[in-house]
C-alpha cells in the first residue's frame, strides 16, 4: 500500500486505496488482503488503524475477515470492462503528460479534476462550466 501521507485520516486513507484498487481491478473478489502487520510495517501506522480500515471495508460489505486465514476481498466496485478502462487510463494519462507539459503541478491537476468532477453532467455534456449560461 502507498505512504500515508495526503490530509485523510490513515484509516480512511487505507480504505480509499483498497477502494481504488477494486475499481482499477488491481484488487478482485477473492483476493487476500496484506496482513495487518505487513501494513504497519510498510505504511507505519498503528495495527488499530488497519484493524478499523478493514473492519470499515467489511462493514460496507468488499471484505471478509476469515479466522486465521486473513482478510479476503468479498465484493467489487464498478462495472467497466478491463479494456474500457486500460483505454480511459492511456487518454487520462496522456492528458496529464500534456498538462505537466503546460507548467500544471499535481496539486493543479488534481484541482481540475476535482472541479470536472463536480459539474452538473448536463453543463460537462455540453462542455461548459459549472453554472455557465448558455
Amino acid at each position: 500500500m502507498r505512504g500515508l501521507r495526503e490530509r485523510l485520516a490513515p484509516y480512511a486513507q487505507l480504505v480509499r486505496q483498497v477502494r481504488e484498487a477494486l475499481r482499477l481491478g488491481v484488487l478482485k473478489p477473492g483476493d487476500r488482503l496484506p496482513a495487518v502487520r505487513d501494513v504497519v510495517v510498510s505504511c507505519t501506522v498503528n495495527a488499530n488503524t488497519v484493524l478499523k480500515a478493514y473492519r470499515e471495508l467489511e462493514h460496507v460489505g468488499l471484505v471478509e475477515a476469515r479466522q486465521g486465514s486473513g482478510t479476503f476481498v468479498t465484493g467489487s466496485l464498478g462495472a467497466v470492462e478491463p479494456h474500457d478502462m486500460a483505454r480511459l487510463r492511456t487518454g487520462l494519462s496522456r492528458w496529464v503528460g500534456e498538462a505537466r507539459q503546460a507548467g500544471l503541478e499535481d496539486e493543479d491537476v488534481k484541482a481540475l479534476v476535482t472541479a470536472v468532477l463536480a459539474e452538473e453532467p448536463a453543463a460537462a455534456h455540453r462542455g461548459q462550466w459549472h453554472g455557465a449560461e448558455a
